[in-house]
């Protein structure tokens, strides 16, 4: 008896889709010409070298992660998983490419199937690996496609939340915030396991770095009222000394659990073109002066408690962001540049 066989993946499963000869294991596609040439005998039941079809797998996957097809990437490591369940990469690539593939409404979601799977990849790898350069270099991928991953959704639900109306924000912000707070955990959780189980060499260089870029994404996110908080500030300075630990010369960004609260309620995000605008005026321009530095001071005494009160009130916003936009539009002529910015210490 005559039978196809893949000669990708080893696989009998080929099935004729619009004339051409469809693998279903690997989706590769042959023309009737070619499928002939496939055709070979067999007795009973075939059995196909895993080896080589974990081979082609692995190529497939890899070239599709290389070329950012994560659709392709993650379907080829899943059916790698499949047929070895104990290797890391196919774990942790499977889904790490379904969640870059994610989209914005789902990116909490993804970022916790990430943060769920890490535990047991590093289990995998510490169980598996046994060259300590190559452990090294293994744990340094999960660590650095986490750094990447997290950074990636958080703008993206950043730049998502930025484009839509003013109006339209106040519904969304409480999603931001959840999202932020995802992807931070992410790394946060992740930094943890690799400082618990590998020490402190894995900590110093792997550690310390996805931790600042959590504390990065906590910063930016005290733009958010219900988020600026003394818990939140704490997790700031508890990470931060622990960066110390390993990077003396480690600086924590400065954060307030105040903010622009008068241009923050008006435009609904601490991080967005308009406050980042603001927020480089009052640390460039009106920090520089003692009068300048009185206003701040009066500002932050006083508008907390105007927002508290009416910053949800439509009238507020009105009579507050036609002020707004013109000294915005005035400082970008200019000069005062509208991109993302850190505030500085002052």
């Amino acid at each position: 008896m005559k039978a196809l066989v893949c000669e990708m993946c080893g696989s009998q499963d080929l099935i004729k889709q619009d004339g051409m000869y469809v693998c279903q294991s690997c989706g590769t596609k042959y023309d009737p010409e070619e499928a002939k040439k496939l055709m070979v005998e067999v007795s009973g039941s075939v059995k196909v070298d895993n080896s080589a079809k974990l081979q082609n797998y692995y190529q497939l996957a890899r070239r599709a992660a290389n070329d950012n097809n994560a659709s392709d990437a993650a379907k080829y490591y899943d059916l790698i998983r499949q047929e070895e369940p104990n290797s890391w990469e196919a774990y942790f690539y499977s889904v790490y490419f379904e969640a870059m593939n994610t989209t914005i409404g789902n990116i909490t979601s993804a970022a916790n199937k990430v943060t769920n799977c890490v535990g047991t990849v590093l289990n995998m790898i510490d169980q598996t690996v046994t060259d300590p350069d190559i452990k090294f270099q293994a744990v340094g991928d999960v660590a650095g496609r986490c750094q990447s991953l997290a950074s990636m959704m958080y703008r993206a639900a950043l730049d998502h939340y930025n484009g839509i109306s003013d109006e339209s924000r106040k519904y969304y912000y409480k999603d931001l915030i959840e999202r932020g707070c995802a992807t931070r955990d992410m790394l946060l959780y992740c930094g943890n396991l690799i400082e618990q189980k590998f020490g402190e060499k894995y900590a110093k260089s792997l550690s310390s770095i996805i931790w600042q870029t959590a504390i990065d994404f906590q910063r930016s996110m005290f733009g958010m009222r219900e988020f600026r908080t003394e818990e939140n500030k704490k997790i700031i300075d508890n990470y931060a000394k622990r960066i110390q630990k390993y990077d003396p010369t480690y600086k924590a960004p400065e954060v307030q659990t105040g903010g622009c609260y008068v241009a923050t309620a008006v435009y609904g995000s601490y991080d967005c073109p308009e406050v980042w605008t603001l927020r480089r005026y009052r640390d460039y321009t009106l920090a520089e002066t003692w009068y300048g530095r009185m206003f701040i001071s009066l500002y932050y005494t006083i508008s907390p408690t105007l927002v508290k009160w009416f910053g949800e009130t439509k009238w507020f916003k009105k009579m507050w962001k036609p002020k707004l936009d013109k000294m915005v539009m005035r400082l970008n002529r200019e000069g005062v540049l509208n991109t993302p910015y850190n505030d500085k210490n002052w």
